[in-house]
């Protein structure tokens, strides 16, 4: 038995999210296909985690076990040859027994993109959230400053995250490390968490509240407060998918 390793890069547009699901096109069905053209039978991929319908990846780590002896290479290869251009293998290794791309994570980088002008790219609008109004970055900031360190996101985690009648684990403590605000070019900015985990919708349902308060819409103050009331009702709404990146997973 082999451990293969696979780095995947995807445009989440016009798929279903990573999952696999039942006649829709997802990334996680679209590479088992074509892993199962090599194997001549089905071999199952395991994800380091979920993304959804929509939201892109420049990092994800995926794994599957094989008994063919085929060499890495020929896996980085064979299945850029017969994916589609918006699925791209960019390293494929092989590991250890023990190794999990979802288990053996230490940590996640995510980028949410914004688009903060008046006539947004034809082509970023996939991409990155279009909003008219001009934002308070200062503000934003701010609210990034409170999240760093390790709280119980609660307040930011959407139903289903989780087995919530498990009493073990670390539940919805997190431990964010480092939330920056990344202004690359004119009118585009690229809020950026990493953190030690992430729950369900977390990052979108952090970016929707921040921007609320970018758009004045509550206080700084109410921010902090939505953060110590661990209630989902207290936050902002969901941020689209579609500005959602998944950049590096940490080993």
């Amino acid at each position: 038995m082999r451990n293969i390793r696979l780095l995947i890069a995807y445009d989440g547009a016009g798929f279903h999210g990573w999952q696999i699901q039942p006649d829709k096109p997802t990334i996680q069905g679209e590479i088992e296909k074509r892993l199962a053209a090599i194997h001549n039978g089905h071999i199952t991929l395991h994800g380091a985690g979920r993304t959804d319908a929509g939201v892109h990846s420049r990092g994800m780590v995926a794994h599957f076990n094989a008994h063919k002896l085929i060499g890495p290479s020929v896996y980085l290869n064979s299945l850029n040859s017969m994916l589609p251009a918006s699925i791209r293998i960019l390293e494929a290794t092989e590991e250890s027994l023990s190794f999990h791309s979802r288990f053996s994570a230490k940590g996640k980088t995510y980028s949410y993109s914004i688009f903060n002008g008046t006539i947004q790219m034809p082509h970023e609008r996939y991409y990155s959230h279009h909003i008219r109004t001009p934002l308070d970055f200062d503000s934003i900031n701010e609210c990034l400053s409170i999240i760093q360190g390790t709280h119980d996101f609660a307040c930011f985690e959407t139903s289903g995250s989780r087995d919530l009648s498990l009493t073990n684990g670390k539940g919805s403590i997190r431990t964010i490390s480092e939330a920056i605000l990344v202004n690359p070019n004119p009118f585009f900015y690229e809020i950026s968490i990493t953190g030690d985990g992430f729950l369900r919708h977390m990052v979108r349902n952090i970016v929707g509240t921040i921007l609320e308060v970018g758009l004045n819409r509550r206080t700084i103050e109410n921010f902090r407060e939505t953060l110590l009331s661990k209630k989902r009702t207290k936050a902002g709404t969901t941020a689209p998918a579609h500005g959602l990146t998944l950049i590096k997973i940490f080993y």
